[in-house]
């Protein structure tokens, strides 16, 4: 870590400048806590998250001279969270509440296991009063014809084209997150039954979805055509590869679907998500039953898939215009 980062690019990550001159100081003990949680075989990306949260507040307990969990009171984590409140980024923005709860979450973790590992005697984050969860939005959907839009941004004339008209394809078609897709193996992909296996999802669980016939063939056409120009001795098997044979990173395939989404012109702001809401949308307003959905979205939970209810207002139109006695108009109907 040297230590909290890995070798990414070809660069050696750079020391982090915490204090770990011996076991007992906050940078040691959150080191301690990781290898514990991997262990534990929380996911990577849970991981990560902490690692993240709790750096920030190692920066600011370094910058107050503490450097001791015991040196950690309820009131200075009071202090910390008003931190997070008031703190702006370089845009000027605020940070998020989810944002903050996220942080904060990382601390009331931390300090729990260092009270079940005696380390301590009581908790100062125990009561701490975290900020409101806001109110769940509604997931933002393309139409039919926005949708088409975005797939058509792709030269399909050109083999890297092919390429990308088949990851949009694959979004659409099964609603996978981003970080799934990059982790897309070749062997992943049953063609014959037009399936694809979804490893390591959220929460670390794996799942099969349908593909359709409509992605089946740009896949196939990407594995005809393309794959073989780009897949090298050094190549992993994975599914979609870039220009340079190697694994498409998940923040990659985020950053240019949102670019191809503003080269669509459809004036909509979002990523991948987008396409994810707007498969699990469509499906619904055409009769899915929402636990095939859940299934599908691979939501551990269906109240996580039951806000897309909310945004069926297709079948609400449609109920309401069948069964409401004023929805049309009747020759009973006054001037």
């Amino acid at each position: 870590m040297r230590r909290w980062a890995d070798k990414k690019g070809g660069y050696a990550a750079m020391p982090d400048g915490f204090d770990r001159s011996d076991a007992f100081t906050l940078a040691s003990l959150i080191d301690a806590w990781f290898r514990r949680l991997e262990e534990r075989a929380y996911s990577l990306r849970t991981i990560d998250a902490r690692k993240w949260a709790l750096r920030t507040f190692l920066h600011w307990a370094g910058e107050r001279d503490l450097r001791r969990p015991d040196q950690i009171t309820k009131p200075i984590l009071e202090s910390y969270q008003r931190w997070l409140f008031h703190y702006r980024k370089p845009d000027g923005k605020p940070l998020g509440v989810t944002t903050q709860r996220g942080r904060l979450g990382a601390i009331q973790n931390f300090f729990t296991w260092l009270c079940r590992e005696n380390t301590l005697h009581a908790n100062p984050a125990a009561d701490l009063e975290l900020p409101r969860k806001p109110n769940k939005t509604l997931p933002k959907s393309l139409s039919l014809e926005e949708v088409q839009a975005v797939l058509n941004v792709p030269d399909v004339t050109d083999q890297l084209g092919i390429r990308d008209r088949a990851i949009l394809e694959v979004f659409y078609a099964t609603g996978i997150r981003r970080a799934e897709c990059a982790r897309l193996d070749v062997d992943d992909l049953d063609r014959e039954r037009g399936l694809l296996t979804v490893r390591k999802g959220k929460g670390s669980k794996d799942r099969v979805v349908p593909v359709g016939e409509r992605a089946l063939h740009w896949i196939g056409l990407y594995l005809e055509k393309t794959r073989p120009l780009l897949e090298t001795p050094q190549s992993e098997r994975a599914l979609f590869l870039s220009g340079y044979g190697e694994r498409l990173s998940a923040g990659y395939i985020g950053n240019w679907v949102r670019r191809v989404i503003d080269a669509s012109g459809i004036s909509r702001i979002g990523s991948c998500h987008l396409l994810r809401h707007s498969c699990a949308t469509h499906m619904l307003e055409n009769g899915a039953d929402i636990r095939f959905i859940q299934q599908l979205l691979g939501h551990a939970r269906l109240d996580t898939t039951q806000i897309y209810t909310d945004v069926s207002i297709v079948q609400l139109r449609e109920v309401h215009s069948r069964t409401h006695p004023h929805a049309k108009m009747s020759e009973t109907c006054p001037p």
